[in-house]
């Protein structure tokens, strides 16, 4: 038995398996979030349809779907924060990163999806990327020929920015 892709630790056969084919629904958005990143690093693009709220599968584009699926290697996928979508909810959103390798680049991906639950089954509604915020330095840049910071009196390329 393999593990399954979403790090639950369990086997894939008793974990994401059971909802990806359909034995069993996901009981939280969490759940279907775990079980959709295994359908993405098992190929099993019909899930990954299927579990799309159907106000959303009209311009769904399968066939790239198929393509990122199948030629990428999935890493890991990290959930960050859940927010609702617990069995008694309606609604719910699931931050995570699913770390892959498309094309030889090694990529994460980092997005806060959002799930909305119809007739007791979980759905994949909407997901927004979240960019990584700019760094901004505190202190002033030190050019290499200014005097270190330090105040040894040297020049900073030949002192710290060695």
């Amino acid at each position: 038995m393999s593990d399954c892709p979403c790090g639950s630790g369990q086997a894939y056969t008793e974990c994401c398996e059971l909802v990806i084919k359909g034995e069993k629904t996901a009981e939280t958005a969490e759940q279907l979030m775990r079980a959709r990143y295994s359908a993405y690093a098992n190929a099993e693009t019909d899930f990954l349809s299927s579990s799309l709220h159907p106000d959303q599968r009209e311009g769904h584009d399968s066939n790239s779907t198929r393509d990122w699926a199948e030629n990428s290697v999935w890493h890991e996928l990290e959930i960050i924060n859940t927010q609702d979508g617990g069995p008694d909810d309606t609604e719910g959103d699931v931050e995570f990163k699913a770390t892959f390798t498309y094309e030889g680049i090694k990529q994460t991906h980092h997005e806060l999806a959002h799930f909305q639950k119809e007739d007791d089954t979980w759905y994949f509604e909407s997901g927004e990327a979240i960019t990584p915020k700019p760094f901004v330095r505190e202190a002033p840049k030190v050019g290499r020929n200014e005097p270190c910071p330090c105040g040894s009196g040297k020049k900073y390329k030949k002192c710290c920015g060695k």
